[in-house]
């Protein structure tokens, strides 16, 4: 396979049914990693040689609501509207990406769901459209899949708990419809007093499915009951530290601390106001968010295309080498480098599934409502 900086192939070139992947795609896990450069190697040089066998899974992209406002797009060729199209997304060596189905303020109801479908329909269309370059995952394997073939992998969430409508038929039916990943905020039962009996119930039919609960923007009570009742490992896609920036959807280094003792995953964003305005302020996050939860709890997430300002150098995807450039500075060893970028994540989602295949020999479809539960 052609390296991740290379121009985009044709469909003709690229990921043949029926042609054996070549050998330079294979991804090389975390359990199997082995140094690929020399340490005198320049920082930069080094951080494209681990991203070639080590992408980038970037945790959080509003790109589906960006396009909803574009009359006509080519993500192939490039894009001037958006932050992340596939030439940038090559030259930051991004493997995959999570696309965000968030909805604006004010959103409730039935318009939730009418709006997040339409945004689920579009991002469906636009991978379609572009599948080349691009292709959807919904597991971990199909992840590498995308990889070993030269595309990046397309995930769809995290959606806003208020499309559910309160309803967990609703939650089995985006799941079907290829969401895997659902922010715990918003609502009734996922709020400042933390997660009510429906909340539980609604973690725990997660974790039966098969879904990533992301606890970004929610209240430290639903985080901390969230982490004891969900078997899965919690996600939080957009948050830093709070100890270095006080922003309410960064953590405190005891809600970091308790992620780490559960294996969830801290997705630190690349934005100006919750990260900083340098690479290196972002770089400080991630050191900070590895020394209190731990190596294997802290990932990436560029937040492209939401509106939000960038630091400095890292304006969009194709800039993933100068962080990782500048981690390896500091000292970072390799092989958390490639758990940062991709071992992670793919530890997230593996785990996810393994729990619903468990649950799923236990329990049955959850037919609890919240006025059975809650009152």
């Amino acid at each position: 396979m052609a390296d991740l900086q290379d121009d985009l192939h044709t469909a003709a070139e690229v990921g043949r049914a029926d042609e054996p992947y070549p050998q330079e795609a294979v991804v090389v896990g975390p359990e199997e990693y082995r140094p690929v450069s020399d340490p005198d190697d320049a920082p930069l040089d080094r951080a494209r040689a681990v991203l070639a066998a080590h992408p980038v899974c970037d945790g959080y992209s509003g790109l589906p609501w960006t396009l909803r406002g574009l009359p006509w797009h080519d993500l192939d060729l490039g894009e001037s509207a958006v932050d992340a199209d596939l030439p940038r997304l090559r030259r930051g060596q991004v493997g995959a990406v999570f696309w965000s189905l968030h909805l604006p303020d004010g959103h409730d109801g039935g318009r939730a769901l009418t709006t997040t479908l339409e945004q689920l329909d579009l991002a469906q269309g636009v991978v379609a459209a572009h599948d080349a370059g691009l292709r959807p995952a919904r597991t971990a394997g199909e992840v590498v899949d995308a990889r070993n073939c030269g595309r990046v992998a397309v995930l769809f969430g995290p959606a806003g708990a208020p499309a559910l409508g309160d309803s967990l038929s609703v939650l089995r039916s985006l799941h079907a419809l290829g969401v895997r990943v659902l922010t715990l905020t918003g609502t009734s039962w996922a709020g400042p007093a933390g997660l009510s009996r429906f909340g539980e119930e609604v973690v725990r039919e997660m974790n039966r499915l098969g879904m990533v609960a992301d606890l970004s923007y929610a209240s430290a009570p639903t985080i901390r009951r969230a982490l004891v009742v969900s078997k899965a490992p919690v996600l939080f896609t957009r948050s830093g530290a709070r100890d270095l920036r006080p922003h309410p959807a960064n953590l405190t280094d005891d809600l970091l601390a308790a992620v780490g003792e559960a294996k969830g995953l801290c997705l630190v964003p690349l934005t100006a106001e919750q990260a900083g305005p340098t690479v290196r302020d972002v770089a400080d996050h991630l050191d900070h968010v590895r020394t209190v939860a731990g190596p294997e709890c802290v990932g990436l997430s560029g937040t492209y295309d939401t509106g939000s300002a960038h630091p400095q150098e890292l304006c969009d995807p194709s800039c993933y080498p100068r962080l990782i450039a500048e981690l390896l500075r500091r000292g970072w060893e390799e092989s958390d480098v490639a758990l940062l970028t991709w071992g992670n994540v793919q530890r997230v989602l593996r785990a996810t599934a393994f729990t619903a295949h468990t649950a799923q020999q236990r329990r049955k479809p959850s037919t609890a409502t919240i006025a059975t539960l809650d009152g």
